[in-house]
Order: C-alpha cells, then structure tokens, then sequence
C-alpha cells in the first residue's frame, strides 16, 4: 500500500459485529460506545443488570445492539456468546475482552484460594476462552481485531491484590502469545492499559480527600481520566488503521507510570 492510498475511511468500523464482555456499564460503555460510533454493532455479554443506557447510547449512533445474560466463566458460555453474534449478524469481527473483577482487597496473608480462583476465571481464563471461541471465525475469514482491557496493574506490583496484579500481569502476557500464533492470519491482538478513572467504582476514592490528592500528584495530566478518554484508542486497535500494530498494550493513563 502506497502512502496516497490511507484515508481516514481507515478507521471506520462500518459493517463490523463486535463483542464487548461487561460492556455494558464503567469502562465497558465506553467501549461499546466508541465501536458504535465507528458504525459497529455491538453485542454486550454480562451478568450485571442492564439498565439500558447502553443501549440507547450505541443505538443513537445508528448502530444495532444486543444484550445477552451470560457467565462467561461457565463451561459453553463463550461458545454461545459468539453464536449468538454470529447468528444475529452474521459474522463476529472485533472483541473487546473487559469483563473483570476486583474483589476483597486485604493483605496477602488473608487472601483465600476461593478469591484467586474466582478473580483468574473472570480475568484471565475468561479472556483466553472468548478468544479462543473468536478464532474458529477470524481465522476463515482471515481478519479479526482483539483488544483486550489490561491495568497499571500490569506494571505494577498489585499490593494487597495479588490475584488482580497477576491477572492483568497475564493479559499482557496473552496478548503477546496470540499476537505471536495469530498474526499469520491477518489477525490483530492488542491491549489497553488504563489509569484511574471516574467511574462509580471509584466513587468512594475520589471523595477521600487524602487519597484523591494522593492519586492527582501522580498523575502529570492532573485530573482522574474520563471514559471518553478511552475511545480513540479503542477505535484505532478495532479498525483496519492499526493492522501492523500487534502484541502492543497502549497505556492511557494520563501519564501516570511516566511520573
């Protein structure tokens, strides 16, 4: 490809069927919201009640949407989440790996293996299944986008989370060996790493003044991210514009690990 033949159609996501996992609320929305705008359809598996607001935002970009009650740690879940985005659309051509959990956070000396356990299944195996199930349609067609939802705390060293720092020390891992086995197939698997945002799970912190001030003088932009701040990035790795970017996780943190 000649430098005269890119054009911004480049990052259009029209005609495209997406998969965001926990889409549906905090970061997720956001993700689903920047696929919808691109022109994707998006298709939102979850167990956390959707309220609808999703919805009406990616259909606002007229665009189609599909909620689906799933446990996407259970055996067959994410064989059936495809399925059914491959059934309703025809094809599934983008997914986005956000589902997760960070449960009891407490000194190591407490942390149960029941806790490990459930926060490996929802962080990390979860994400290898869904992609898994993905590849047995983007390796036929011979073009696929995975954008898998990583943390600082893939940097970091995760104090009094050690099963969430080893989760999204993992997602990193997984999104270099897919990059590496998948690439031969036009296929694309990339991460986002991102900071403190203001979300409702964040809530709580950000009204503790000390731990706020904390937080801000780490963060060389100065302000708590806003989810917004995650779309561009989301619907670069998702389009045709990024297909040499591979095995990269993208941190979007407002400079936090810089300082």
């Amino acid at each position: 490809m000649h430098v005269s033949d890119f054009n911004m159609d480049f990052f259009s996501l029209k005609g495209k069927n997406a998969i965001v996992t926990g889409g549906n609320g905090g970061l997720g929305q956001a993700f689903s919201v920047a696929l919808a705008k691109g022109g994707a359809n998006v298709l939102v598996p979850s167990l956390a009640e959707d309220d609808g607001s999703t919805k009406a935002l990616v259909e606002a970009c007229g665009v189609e949407y599909k909620f689906i009650e799933a446990n996407i740690t259970a055996e067959g879940e994410c064989k059936r989440v495809v399925e059914t985005c491959v059934n309703t659309w025809g094809s599934v051509d983008i997914l986005v790996n956000c589902a997760g959990i960070s449960i009891n956070v407490r000194d190591v000396t407490k942390y149960t293996r029941v806790e490990w356990d459930k926060m490996i299944a929802i962080n990390l195996t979860a994400a290898f299944e869904m992609i898994h199930e993905c590849m047995m349609y983007f390796i036929p067609q011979n073009s696929g986008k995975v954008i898998n939802i990583a943390s600082l705390y893939s940097y970091l060293g995760g104090q009094w989370s050690p099963a969430y720092a080893a989760t999204k020390h993992g997602i990193v891992g997984l999104t270099k060996s897919m990059c590496d086995e998948l690439a031969q197939w036009n296929i694309q698997v990339n991460a986002i790493a991102p900071g403190y945002y203001a979300t409702p799970l964040t809530e709580m912190t950000r009204k503790d003044e000390k731990r706020n001030a904390e937080i801000l003088s780490h963060i060389p932009a100065n302000r708590w991210g806003d989810t917004a701040d995650l779309m561009g990035t989301t619907i670069f790795l998702a389009s045709r514009a990024s297909d040499y970017v591979n095995g990269a996780t993208i941190i979007v943190d407002g400079g936090y690990l810089m300082r």
